[in-house]
């Protein structure tokens, strides 16, 4: 599960379909759980129920149907005041009063929310009792540039080292979940162990690296962009681009770009693996060489054209913050989707995740083997 901030409610529209799916009390049909950004929350709060899903389903459905912007980050007149205002000073005295790192929102509400509904020690007692294989999350080191991906999993699983990802074994806590979603500039960089580390979906060149990594052999993406949606014509701009469209724009980089080259570079490697006979695919670099299946789900409308309706539901102080930058604006409705934590736009993108995913029911039961 990548990244997307409130577009990761689509989401827990495809795993309450999976869910649906499965008797009642059944333990989770993925053994291995990756997730990155506000994804990594989503599969930590899958992960630490594994051995009853439609109960972490339904917790976490419960939270996401209910969501309102003041749980993830200081909406209040006096918040956005002091840390735009934070903001602002640190670049104008060019970082001489910083004191910690800048960003604009505070999200201190969140990290309240996840300690009361997910409980992170479970992860262990899961892997020991074979119920979970792997869980990971991902995050983006400032200092070294690194993609890290932090993961408990069984023993026989070994960490990595490529070109600029690393995966390393960790007891993994809520600083992992808030380091990998903090979104650039707009939240907190967070400190895990010696260095301060940002959104996952930061320089993550290559999301299924984790999974594949961990062992999987099928791996059931969830998509965040309507396939078709970056392929308009280009047309005669009359004016320069707002800073929200920049925002809106730079964000589609990081989270929804990376997954769609990956999967295409899956089925080539896949293409190449079947013309070496299985008896030559010998180990190498620590890994076997052998085919990886995939099945992605994704959007079948705009997410960030779904927001524009529910705009007006945002609390005061963050639509003049809003407002100011250009967010709404036709072109600056991708930044809002990423920032939209009201339950009414979260409860449409549930509903569409589940539709998407009943529309491709005989595919799923098959690929998950759901009886």
């Amino acid at each position: 599960m990548m990244g997307g901030g409130a577009r990761a409610a689509y989401q827990v529209g495809v795993l309450k379909a999976v869910a649906r799916m499965l008797p009642a009390g059944a333990p989770s049909p993925f053994r291995i759980i990756c997730g990155t950004s506000a994804g990594a929350i989503n599969a930590a709060s899958i992960a630490t129920v594994a051995d009853d899903y439609k109960k972490a389903v339904r917790r976490l459905d419960a939270v996401w149907r209910n969501f309102h912007v003041n749980q993830v980050f200081r909406s209040d007149a006096l918040g956005i005041a002091r840390t735009g205002l934070h903001w602002i000073l640190t670049m104008l005295l060019g970082g001489y009063m910083q004191r910690g790192p800048v960003y604009l929102l505070d999200r201190r509400p969140l990290n309240r929310l996840l300690k009361r509904y997910i409980k992170m020690d479970a992860i262990e007692g899961l892997v020991e009792k074979g119920v979970l294989h792997a869980f990971s999350v991902t995050a983006s080191g400032y200092q070294s540039g690194q993609s890290v991906t932090f993961f408990e999993a069984a023993e026989e699983v070994i960490p990595w080292r490529r070109v600029r990802r690393v995966g390393s074994r960790a007891h993994i806590t809520y600083k992992h979940l808030m380091a990998s979603s903090a979104i650039p500039l707009i939240f907190e960089a967070v400190r895990v162990h010696r260095e301060y580390f940002g959104d996952g979906s930061m320089r993550q060149i290559s999301p299924l690296s984790a999974p594949i990594h961990l062992g999987a052999d099928r791996i059931f993406v969830i998509g965040n962009r309507k396939e078709d949606e970056n392929t308009g014509e280009r047309v005669v701009s009359t004016s320069p681009p707002t800073l929200a469209q920049i925002a809106g724009h730079a964000l589609n980089s990081i989270f929804l770009d990376s997954l769609e080259s990956d999967l295409e570079r899956l089925e080539r490697i896949n293409r190449t693996v079947e013309l070496i006979p299985e008896n030559e695919r010998i180990e190498h670099g620590g890994l076997t060489l052998r085919r990886v299946e995939s099945l992605q789900v994704s959007p079948s409308e705009d997410l960030g054209l779904m927001a524009q309706p529910f705009s007006k539901l945002l609390p005061l102080p963050v639509k003049i913050l809003l407002r100011g930058i250009g967010a709404y604006r036709g072109e600056g409705s991708d930044l809002l989707s990423y920032l939209l934590f009201e339950r009414e736009y979260c409860r449409e993108l549930i509903a569409l995740g589940f539709h998407d995913t009943m529309a491709m029911e005989a595919e799923v039961r098959a690929f998950l083997e759901i009886d």
